[in-house]
């Protein structure tokens, strides 16, 4: 296994977090500090990575890059992120950074030049009418020229220059929007120096394993489970998250995906899914089935908050740090991790169904010298009975009393169960 098997990351969205301004200032604010000292609260969670969203220079929210080399000063200077490196390295976190390599904001000092009438760099971007193309028609975001070897050269060195500095994957922002030959040249690079790096893609819709084989990624967001989870829970409907896992098991046989219940583009969980008792549910799925999972600040304490289709509308999904929320729904997490910290074979485990329909889903996972993870949910507001295979399963978490030893459990309404073996 590579180090990335055992990852789940704790993932932050950094000038949120930190309560920064919402665009940028001339001088260091030093607030990274601050995050490293949440280092111990990603460890007490269980979880061993440090996901970060944008940390480098920008406009306004940091999908909107202007220097890749520079760290962004409202968060501090470059040495307060090697602390925060140093500090994660010393405690057995890895980092990863966000990587925008898809567009840049209007102020980065190549399209400036380029708007002005500049040659230098003006094959570094494409015209479209009398303006640039730009990424899904934000006019401030605009689309690097991906087929020009020049800005392979120039992402190469960017990843080289942090890689060089500790840290140790990166995840790949609009990944979906970036012809596959150039996500493979420039990782291909970096592996020539840094063979353990770790790449994950954004990719919300499209050929998911094309980024894998062809683009030379180790995994991508895994959006299509993360929409069947919610939506399969507020409709009550197991069906559509049954197929999900199957598409999920197609996937496995390639990679890991990157799971998730929740991130810094998304309604979080415990806005989007109707019924609270269903959040349970939610997080036993994400941290039972394949893949690396991640945990969105906050949402390990159940915090609520609606993205809006409009200017600040990430804001509520994007806040600063504090200590309230759902101390049971954190412990709850702890529990889970806990579980996949004991089955570390599930990373690449798929999944077979054995009850399905009337609200119910149950699966089964196997690993390794006969052991294995079941599944059992209750929908619905009705009880049931969900079947899985006759052995000697131990309830780990959910229904405390659930007898498994038949083959045949009982499931009050909105219970579930999850039992090793």
């Amino acid at each position: 296994m590579r180090w990335s098997d055992h990852a789940i990351w704790w993932h932050v969205y950094p000038l949120g977090f930190l309560g920064a301004e919402k665009s940028a200032v001339p001088e260091p604010r030093h607030r990274l500090p601050e995050l490293a000292g949440r280092l111990d609260h990603l460890l007490e969670l269980g979880c061993n990575g440090l996901a970060l969203g944008p940390v480098f220079a920008a406009e306004t929210h940091g999908y909107d890059t202007v220097d890749h080399f520079r760290v962004d000063p409202r968060l501090g200077t470059e040495d307060d992120l090697r602390d925060l490196i140093d500090r994660a390295a010393a405690k057995g976190v890895r980092v990863a950074l966000d990587g925008v390599f898809n567009h840049v904001g209007r102020s980065f000092p190549r399209f400036a030049d380029a708007a002005r009438g500049g040659a230098a760099y003006a094959d570094w971007f494409v015209r479209d009418g009398d303006d640039f193309r730009t990424f899904e028609g934000h006019r401030q975001l605009v689309a690097l020229n991906h087929e020009n070897p020049a800005v392979a050269d120039y992402v190469a060195g960017v990843l080289d220059h942090w890689l060089d500095r500790g840290v140790d994957g990166w995840r790949l922002d609009a990944a979906y929007a970036v012809p596959l030959p150039f996500w493979r040249t420039v990782t291909d690079r970096a592996r020539a120096k840094h063979p353990d790096v770790w790449f994950s893609g954004e990719v919300i819709r499209g050929d998911y394993t094309s980024y894998v084989t062809e683009g030379g990624l180790d995994t991508v967001t895994q959006y299509e489970l993360w929409k069947a989870i919610w939506s399969s829970l507020n409709d009550v409907n197991p069906h559509e998250l049954a197929w999900a896992l199957g598409r999920h098991n197609d996937l496995l046989a390639t990679f890991a995906p990157q799971t998730f219940v929740g991130n810094h583009d998304v309604t979080r969980i415990a806005s989007r899914l109707t019924e609270p008792r269903h959040l349970p549910h939610a997080l036993a799925v994400l941290f039972t089935v394949g893949g690396i999972p991640s945990v969105y600040y906050g949402d390990e304490r159940a915090w609520r908050g609606v993205k809006e289709e409009r200017e600040g509308g990430d804001d509520a999904v994007r806040p600063a740090w504090h200590d309230g929320g759902d101390e049971e729904i954190q412990r709850l997490h702890q529990l889970l991790i806990g579980i996949r910290r004991r089955h570390p074979w599930l990373v690449r485990a798929t999944t077979e169904v054995h009850s399905l329909g009337n609200g119910v889903l149950s699966y089964t996972l196997a690993g390794p010298e006969g052991q294995g993870v079941a599944v059992a949910l209750n929908f619905g507001d009705a009880p049931a009975t969900a079947e899985l295979p006759p052995r000697a399963w131990r309830a780990e978490a959910g229904d405390p009393n659930a007898d498994l030893s038949t083959g045949k459990v009982a499931l009050a309404p909105f219970a579930w169960t999850v039992a090793t073996a």
